[in-house]
Order: C-alpha cells, then structure tokens, then sequence
C-alpha cells in the first residue's frame, strides 16, 4: 500500500524524489520520508502526515546528493507517526519497504539479542537493522541483503541504500510490485510506472523474486536462485497521460467528468480484444468474478448480466476469502479477476491459486504492465487512464462496460441472444457516455441533495436486481469518502432487520431505475415513508410520472436500459458522495485511512 521512489543520478536527487512521491501519495498519506547519501553519509528527513510536510522540512534544508530513497506511508504496523515514518536506517544502511513481514517479532529479538536498539514500532524496521548485522560480520552490500532477504517471510518491495556505496542502490521485490525506471542520466525505483511519470522513459518490471543493483548508467538484475538475467525495458506509458486536477477541485472530480471518454475507449477497445479471447465461452460450465471492494460489486452486477443473457452460471467471490474456502473446480470452468491497479494482493493470490488448479485466468485491469495482467492467460485492459482519486470512480463504471461486452460475446456464443438482439444490447451500451455526459451537467441537483444528506450519521441504500450491488457501491462510496456510516441493502431484504433502524434522521437512497423490478422497490420505498422514514429517489421521467405520491428529495436521471442503468446511477452515486463529503469537509482524494491500492493481504 506504501509508495516507493529512488534515483541515482549525476546530479541532485531531492527534486525527484519529491515529484515521484507525489505521483504516489495514493499509496498513502501516513506519513514521508527520504534518505539521500551526502558526504559520505546517510541523512534522513521524514515525518508525520502528508507529503507537504515532508516537503516543506527538506525546503529548510541543504540536502543535493545524487542518490537517495523516498516513502509514502500506509500504516500496518505501529500508528501513523514519525518515528514510524520510512525510510529506516542505522549509521550504514537505510531501507524503504512496501509490505509486511510476517517473521517481525521472531527477528525483531534476535536482533535485540545481538544489541539492537529499535526506535519504531513497524515491521519494517527490522530489515536495516538484519542487514547491518550481516554488514558488521564482513559480508558485501550485495550478500548482506542476500541473507538478509533470505530471512524474512511475507511480502516486500524493497529500496536500500548503503553508506559504503554512495553510487548504488539496491532493490528487491517478493509479493509487492517494484519497477525500475532510466533516463538519459540516472536510474530509478518506484512502486509502479506513475511513480516514474516525468522521470523515467522506459521502465522494467521485476519480477517475483528479482533483486537488482542499479547505479546512475546500469542494472544487475537477478533471478530468485542468484542467477544474472536480462529483461528488457520497455516505455513508460504513464507519460502518455496526464496526473494533475487541471481546472478541478479533486482528483475525483475529475475522473468522475472523464467517464464518458473513458468509457467510449473501454467499449471500443474491449470489443477489438474479444475478437483474440481464447477460451470457448460456449463450452464454459461456470465463470468465476474474484475481485475486492468496488470492482467486487462490478462482478456482482456482471453476473445478473451473464446469467440473463447469456445463461452461463457465475460464482462471485471476494477475493480475500476465494481460496481459504476451498471453492470447487472444473476443468471447464472460467476464472475473470477484476483489479484497477492489478496489483490487489488478494486478487493476485487468487489468481495464483486458481492457476495451480488448472483453471485457465483472465485479468481486467487497468495498469495492462502490472503483475496481475502478466501472470493471466489473458488480458482484458480497462481504458480508464490513471485513477489518483482513491474513491474508484472512472475505474469501476469501465469494468462494467467491458464486462458488459463480455456478457453479450457470452450471448452471442452461447446462442442465448440473436444478433439482431445483441446489436441492440450494444447500441445501448454505446449510448452511455453521451448519457453520463448529461448527468454531470446537473451537478447542482446532487449538491442540493448532499447538504441534507451531510447532516446524517447513518444512511441505507436499497434496490433490486443490478440496482442491489449499485446500492452496495453506492453506500461504499459515501462512507469512504464522507465518513458516514452507509449499508447497501436488496430492497426486499429491509423487512428482515433493517427497517427497525428507520428514522427521520437515517435517510433511503432508493435505486429504482424503470425495469421490471421496479415497482416492487417502490412498494419498499412507501414501507419506510410509512414508518417516519425520508427517502432520496433515484429514478427517471417514466417511474415519476406513475409515481403517487413522491419522496422528499428526488435525483431524476435519464431513462436507461437495463444493461445500461447500473452504469448511470454509479455515476449519480458517485456525484451523490463527492459533494456530501465536500459539504462535510472531508479529504475527497485522500480519505482517512484509506490506500488507493491495496499490495498487502
């Protein structure tokens, strides 16, 4: 979850290392730090909370050495502080770490034993402190992190950089993404390719078990069993794209207005890639959705669609749970992962557990050089662009218009729909960024709406069908993003419990586009109104005008289509919560506690 940079460089290193972090700061905004070799010795500045911090301590300093590391912090273990802070170093080595050690405090009092002195809390402490006890036994930068590495269980993305060698660093990836990025005149280390945006032209990405020694001109790159490899460097897309708000407030302002381009790539370029998947959907028994957090509720809106279009059964999973349950397999089932980052640690552990069973693997993702989307049998790329906001916005509404696509392949070859059927499934499909485009038009209605529902401490989201994990989104958008408390519920389900929770002060945000599920949500509706409850209704002009009696407050939304609404009223709900969060004062881009990815199980 943490964000890694460092550089070697023929001249000063500071600058960038700063620019990389704040490329990164999605990773986490704990805490900063940077360790930069100086005179011949390590100096490190870090501290408590965001990047700015840090950066305005190193404008009070003299820092300019050419080689040096950089963190942005997610807590794991030991609270968000400065001495908590990485990068952790002793007088001859100093390490950045994105992860977690296992092994922590079975090493931690070995090291205490040998007369360790540890000023943190953090698992991550104990590895400078592991190397520099090899270092004092005569062992070499390189074989000292050797055996150093050797020693720890979990998972890591390591930075480190050595007193002894001012004009080296170290890198080392287990479970954590790591790349390496050159430029004409240095050599960097970054989490992923946007931490190299601007810096580096063309990157390499290590692989599972790779270390590397990287000076200003050249890489040593290694394999698991010691062994020199070559892999070539290919260019750094995140250069294609842009990183900054431009005339937004937010990050996720932003992503929210680019859907509509966003989504009419992803259509385009899912539609092409389907004309090379592999696997006969024909003759696939069950598919598999494992995914986490948002595009978790993506999958669970997927499977309405394939199993009504194209009669294929769907098992969704999260992935965190996916492989302790044992799940049964078949030799003729599918498995989809789902990530924006491809990089979810659950996800890709997953991914791997399946592959050993023999169960051939597909990725959507959105970082098409990340671990997930190389370690598939086949990838299906996201055009969404970068997504910085933490809040998935433009992410989760592109994974449900390629899954969208996908369904309707699954149709067509399953013969389940006609081809007159399927184009008019599309033709739906190719309607929604101009529809989206209508509905960020009416901000202003959202924002109305959001003073009311600011003021509440808890809310509940109901619908039916695809409108039932869209509600589920919908909640997960508000509490991440506006800290209040929020449930997504299947509309039916609220007689069983939930109801008793009604109040003039717990507001239902009803889903209801018009489809056949309609007015079953609406009797559900009157069941709150009638109990003291108050209601915000999303719906469109042809569930108003049959309406009787209305609701308080109403967001009116165009008329959509079954397959198309879920990706309409995301967007409504994605609005919804920017602006209560931004009533309520929150960090819209960086909400607390809260890592744009999540790289630890």
């Amino acid at each position: 979850m943490c964000g890694i940079i460092g550089a070697v460089k023929r001249n000063t290193c500071v600058e960038d290392l700063i620019n990389g972090l704040r490329h990164v700061e999605y990773r986490g905004y704990d805490s900063a730090g940077v360790s930069v070799h100086q005179g011949g010795v390590i100096h490190t500045i870090k501290r408590e909370g965001c990047l700015d911090n840090l950066d305005q301590a190193l404008k009070n300093n003299t820092l300019s050495g050419q080689t040096g590391i950089g963190h942005t912090r997610w807590a794991t273990h030991g609270n968000p502080s400065s001495a908590n802070a990485h990068p952790h170093a002793t007088s001859l080595v100093s390490v950045v770490h994105n992860g977690i050690i296992e092994n922590h405090l079975q090493i931690r009092d070995r090291l205490k034993a040998e007369g360790c002195v540890f000023s943190s809390d953090t698992d991550s402490e104990v590895i400078p402190h592991l190397i520099s006890l090899y270092l004092a036994l005569g062992y070499s930068c390189e074989a000292a992190c050797q055996a150093a590495i050797n020693d720890l269980h979990g998972s890591f993305a390591l930075g480190i950089l050595f007193k002894e060698a001012p004009d080296m660093l170290m890198a080392a990836r287990r479970g954590s993404p790591l790349v390496i990025g050159k430029s004409k005149d240095a050599m960097y280390l970054g989490s992923d390719c946007i931490a190299l945006s601007g810096l580096a032209d063309d990157v390499l990405f290590m692989e599972e078990g790779d270390w590397a020694m990287i000076d200003s001109q050249q890489l040593e790159l290694h394999d698991l069993n010691g062994a020199t490899i070559c892999r070539d460097f290919v260019e750094n897309t995140a250069l294609k794209h842009s990183t900054d708000k431009a005339d937004h407030p937010h990050y996720m302002h932003k992503e929210i207005h680019e859907q509509p381009d966003a989504i009419r790539k992803t259509l385009f370029h899912t539609q092409q890639t389907l004309w090379d998947f592999p696997f006969d959907l024909k003759k696939t028994h069950r598919l598999h959705l494992i995914a986490c957090g948002s595009s978790y509720y993506a999958a669970q809106v997927a499977r309405y669609w394939f199993e009504h279009y194209a009669g294929l059964p769907v098992e969704v999973d999260i992935a965190s749970e996916y492989r302790y349950r044992d799940p049964s397999l078949d030799d003729n089932d599918l498995a989809l992962f789902i990530s924006q980052s491809g990089e979810t640690a659950d996800t890709l552990a997953a991914l791997h557990y399946t592959r050993l069973h023999g169960i051939p693997t597909v990725a959507m993702v959105n970082v098409t050089h990340s671990s997930m989307a190389r370690d598939a049998d086949f990838v299906l790329p996201l055009q969404a662009g970068p997504e910085i906001g933490v809040a998935s916005t433009k992410a989760f509404t592109c994974q449900l218009a390629a899954l969208a696509n996908l369904a309707i392949r699954a149709a067509v070859v399953r013969e389940h729909v006609s081809p007159r059927e399927a184009y008019t499934l599309i033709a739906s499909l190719a309607c929604v960024p101009q529809t989206i485009e209508q509905i960020v038009q009416s901000e202003a209605d959202y924002q109305r709406t959001a003073t009311y529902l600011s003021s509440c401490r808890d809310a509940y989201f109901i619908g039916r069908g695809t409108s039932y994990p869209i509600a589920m989104e919908g909640a997960l958008k508000l509490k991440e993003i506006s800290y209040i408390h929020a449930e997504g519920y299947g509309a039916g389900e609220l007689k069983h419990g939930p109801i008793a929770l009604i109040s003039e002060n717990v507001p239902i945000i009803v889903i209801a586009p018009d489809d056949k599920l309609t007015d079953k949500t609406l009797s559900n509706m009157q069941e709150v109104t009638a109990r003291g409850g108050r209601c915000i209704l999303l719906t469109d002009a042809q569930v108003l005008n049959r309406l009787p009696h209305r609701p308080d407050h109403i967001l009116q939304l165009p008329v959509s289509t079954p397959l198309s609404a879920p990706l309409l009223y995301a967007v409504a709900l994605q609005l919804l919560a920017y602006y209560v969060a931004r009533a309520r004062g929150t960090n819209v881009d960086q909400p607390r506690n809260l890592a744009k990815s999540v790289t630890v199980e």
